[in-house]
């Protein structure tokens, strides 16, 4: 089958890779449909995430159709249709039973990462019945992989973390497409104010079409400042960043209301000055998370009601044998104007 395989930091390629088989009696094994590229992806080709090693397939989100299951799969056959988690849960260790999948002793986020993932013809799924999701009939496959990551992500780790309330101001640092994602799960607690700040007038714009009420461009390193004024020089209760950079941690620092929740959801691969000479008296809450897909179920019937338009994170389309021209529209978002690209099998 073709695969697109990480070999090492800046180095990936579309190759030929033998066809997953059942390992475990828990195991499915599923064709592929559509598949999507994260900006944890391109985390790991910079060699921030130091456990995926090179050789390994990429990718943790994707919907598909079931070839195969072990023997202890009950929940599903061959012929269902199935949303993929980014988390592997097997539904009886510690965490798992603290719903806290992500930390799964056996599993969590391993798919692309400890194990081959998505960005495939093929993909073995293991704790099959407690990994994946039947696909709703007549549901649209394309909104549904803004399902398998982005929106549970920026909703738990940037709204829940970050106890989003009615009346509240929330500041999302980075308006790219987990940004986006937590914009607009964040509605869902009707603040009165949500402040997007991003480098990128597109992105900012985009932003405002989904509910931003103000977006500040951070380019002139005024971003603080700017927030301020805006809030009266009160600060927001909850800072959500949406990066995985040290300036827009330090950002979400600066501009964060006695009392107020930072929640971070970027992915760090260097370290960030924590600034408790100005902070320690300040009531504060840092929170931080990998995403445990506990969401997932209800962000499905929202969308499926159409409460929320998943398919409005989508900019573009590529089929796998371009997959490589996918990752350069996705990396290079600030001339392509890219959120989410859908790779279609």
């Amino acid at each position: 089958m073709k695969a697109l395989v990480y070999h090492g930091p800046g180095k990936k390629s579309l190759d030929d890779c033998p066809k997953p088989e059942i390992s475990a009696a828990t195991d499915a094994i599923v064709k592929v449909t559509k598949t999507t590229i994260c900006g944890t992806d391109l985390h790991i080709l910079k060699g921030d995430v130091a456990t995926c090693q090179p050789g390994r397939i990429l990718g943790h989100e994707g919907v598909g159709v079931i070839e195969q299951v072990g023997s202890a799969v009950s929940a599903f056959k061959a012929g269902d249709r199935v949303l993929i988690s980014c988390i592997t849960a097997c539904g009886k260790c510690e965490f798992c039973r603290k719903q806290m999948y992500s930390h799964c002793t056996t599993g969590g986020w391993i798919l692309g990462n400890s194990i081959d993932g998505t960005q495939a013809e093929y993909v073995r799924i293991p704790y099959a019945d407690t990994s994946l999701y039947p696909i709703p009939a007549g549901a649209d496959e394309d909104a549904l992989v803004m399902l398998s990551d982005i929106l549970p992500t920026g909703f738990e780790c940037g709204v829940l973390n970050g106890k989003v309330q009615p009346g509240n101001t929330v500041a999302i640092v980075g308006s790219g497409p987990i940004g986006l994602a937590a914009l607009l799960t964040a509605q869902f607690y009707s603040p009165a104010e949500i402040i997007m700040v991003d480098l990128d007038d597109n992105r900012l714009e985009v932003a405002k079409r989904f509910g931003a009420t103000k977006t500040v461009n951070s380019k002139d390193g005024k971003a603080a400042e700017t927030v301020m004024k805006m809030t009266n020089g009160r600060g927001v209760d909850t800072a959500i960043e949406a990066v995985g950079v040290p300036a827009t941690f330090e950002l979400c620092e600066k501009i964060i209301a006695p009392g107020g929740t930072i929640a971070n959801i970027g992915v760090h691969g260097t370290k960030v000055d924590l600034h408790l000479e100005n902070l320690w008296d300040r009531n504060l809450t840092i929170t931080t998370r990998l995403v445990d897909t506990v969401s997932t179920p209800m962000l499905l019937n929202v969308v499926q009601s159409k409460k929320l338009d998943a398919k409005l994170l989508i900019t573009h389309h590529f089929k796998l044998a371009d997959m490589l021209g996918a990752y350069e529209t996705f990396g290079h978002a600030a001339n392509t104007n890219a959120l989410k690209v859908v790779i279609d099998m």
